[in-house]
């Protein structure tokens, strides 16, 4: 990858939808190669897909919350059993296993409290948690920003 596929990649981060032919006149190169770029970083894994961002509260989901997750289970079948179950809630928009205090940080949008409760109590069913801690976002600063090129 170079400083060109770069800017190419930096310029889908901002508007996924620009049409080639002006994304290749606003990087410098034909359409032609500008697509064979985009091609190879398909074919690569570099871009992973194409998606629309949308506002959550706009569509009625305007609370954010991060769960902190604290397990006194850590067996393969569990961790799996438990992936299947998490996933299976469509508040959480993102899900990760992290080190340190916690074991896992969820991200769960939800239309207000009593929605997010809702999935509190999907999450709690669970003997294995030793702990859940809900942080409640006031407000938005950097949200799904692009990647550092």
């Amino acid at each position: 990858m170079d400083h060109i596929d770069q800017k190419i990649l930096q310029k889908l981060q901002e508007d996924s939808s620009i049409p080639q032919r002006e994304l290749a006149d606003q990087i410098g190169l034909s359409q032609n190669a500008c697509w064979r770029r985009i091609k190879t970083m398909k074919d690569t894994g570099v871009i992973v897909g194409e998606t629309v961002r949308l506002d959550p509260a706009k569509l009625g989901m305007g609370l954010t919350v991060f769960v902190m997750l604290k397990t006194r289970q850590h067996s393969v079948t569990w961790l799996q059993d438990f992936r299947r179950r998490v996933l299976l809630i469509p508040n959480v928009v993102d899900f990760f296993r992290i080190a340190g205090e916690y074991d896992y940080m969820l991200k769960v949008v939800a239309a207000d409290i009593t929605d997010f409760d809702r999935v509190y109590q999907k999450l709690i069913v669970d003997e294995a948690l030793e702990s859940v801690t809900s942080l409640i976002t006031m407000e938005a600063i950097a949200n799904n920003r692009a990647l550092p090129l």
